[in-house]
């Protein structure tokens, strides 16, 4: 198996699309053109690696929301939407900023289930030139098997478990990666262990918005989801609540935390299913900038 995990840590999986470039200028939001609605389109789960050179990567907009709470100051200013460009030249100049804090440290996001941690990492890892890792696909690799779904049904979530604490203990040695870590992951200390080698980050995104989300693209990938009665979306609220009350105090361990609904707050977006991977990649690295500067 450790082959097979190493083999999928460097391994590009995901191809690169239309290149941006960016110019420099001040890391504030100023005055920004409002866009309209996007739409989120899934990327599959994979480990990539990230040069410094020659990077592009078109920007996917995640259509997810947080709860609100206590956060520092964050680069975003309330009152005005950001167009996609804009957002990338903010990105890539706060990605600059705080690199060097970071020192090459591994960016692990945790939070539930559907909440767009593949999504934002990869923009995030784009921005640092990190490689990025999603733990499901590398358990998938390992395993031999093409879906979290399946491992769950023939081994049980115990050995599914157990494969996601081994490729944690395996990244908690690399360097210069942002890392997508199952929803559960949280739940083992010793995974908190792993992590805390690294820099961990809790994507906070409100139970209802999750479900909404989830159910409009089927339940079918997501092995417990299947644990109660009733329509799709009642199912998966139900569901979603009881895991959350379960993961809630373990999520809080995370040494920074982004709420997308005070992104929105802060954008004055009044649904916050339009805030952008992008607008939440440099919510991720404010809140990392706070955490570091403590």
């Amino acid at each position: 198996m450790e082959a097979k995990v190493l083999q999928g840590m460097q391994s590009p999986t995901w191809i690169m699309r239309e290149k941006i470039v960016m110019r420099k200028q001040d890391s504030s939001l100023q005055s920004f053109q409002k866009f309209g609605e996007q739409k989120w389109n899934g990327v599959p789960a994979s480990c990539s690696l990230r040069t410094s050179k020659g990077r592009s990567h078109r920007l996917a907009v995640l259509r997810v929301s947080c709860s609100s709470g206590n956060v520092p100051a964050s680069t975003l200013e309330s009152g005005s939407l950001p167009t996609l460009l804009d957002e990338s030249m903010i990105l890539r100049n706060k990605a600059e900023e705080i690199e060097p804090y970071i020192n090459g440290r591994c960016i692990y996001l945790v939070g539930m289930m559907g909440s767009g941690k593949t999504t934002v990492g990869k923009v995030l890892s784009e921005a640092l030139g990190y490689s990025f890792c999603d733990c499901d696909s590398l358990i998938e690799q390992a395993v031999g098997m093409s879906t979290v779904a399946e491992i769950f049904k023939q081994y049980g979530e115990s050995f599914f478990r157990d494969n996601e604490t081994e490729v944690l203990q395996k990244l908690s040695s690399m360097h210069r990666r942002v890392v997508s870590t199952g929803g559960g992951a949280v739940i083992r200390p010793i995974n908190w262990r792993h992590m805390q080698k690294g820099i961990s980050v809790w994507l906070d995104i409100p139970v209802e918005a999750l479900a909404r989300r989830i159910t409009a693209v089927g339940t079918s990938s997501r092995p417990l989801l299947h644990q109660e009665s009733g329509d799709p979306f009642s199912r998966t609220m139900k569901r979603l609540s009881t895991l959350l009350e379960e993961r809630g105090e373990a999520y809080g361990n995370a040494d920074a935390r982004v709420s997308l609904e005070n992104i929105a707050s802060k954008l004055g977006l009044k649904d916050v299913c339009n805030v952008t991977s992008t607008a939440i990649a440099i919510e991720v690295l404010s809140q990392i900038e706070y955490f570091l500067k403590k």
